[in-house]
């Protein structure tokens, strides 16, 4: 080894190339929708609950417009964790939302699980909403 190979740089690292552009927006779009979908049920059912029942009717069908944002939002946050390799947690925050708005549906006349199952939901929701529009959201793991 001669005294000109210990002074050079190592080679440079290629720049790791972001998430795909449309799949993480079409992440973000998704948990937004839940989110909003989230504060909409949130406020049919405290209605609901205000004029004897009056509004549960809303306040399921917005369950079930969540749940199908939910749905949507678990494929797009797997899309963008292993093949964009993106971040996991994020997929697997989707799962437990998931689940928790299928126990949502499973629980609906237990008010003492439902309404924790909802506020649970509503914080991981608006962790992931938070982390999506956050710059580390697009760069690859």
């Amino acid at each position: 080894m001669s005294d000109t190979d210990l002074f050079q740089r190592p080679p440079a690292e290629t720049p790791a190339r972001p998430v795909n552009g449309f799949l993480l927006y079409a992440l973000r779009l998704a948990i937004i929708a839940q989110a909003a979908g989230l504060v909409v049920a949130g406020s049919l059912a405290g209605q609901s609950v205000a004029t004897d029942g009056a509004m549960a009717e809303a306040h399921v069908m917005a369950g079930l417009l969540i749940h199908l944002a939910g749905l949507l939002q678990l494929v797009l946050a797997v899309l963008v964790w292993r093949p964009g390799r993106g971040a996991g947690w994020p997929a697997l925050a989707s799962l437990v939302l998931f689940a928790a708005g299928m126990g949502q549906h499973f629980t609906w006349e237990l008010l003492g699980a439902h309404l924790p199952n909802g506020i649970v939901m509503a914080g991981l929701s608006t962790a992931l909403l938070i982390w999506s529009w956050s710059p580390g959201a697009s760069r690859r793991r």
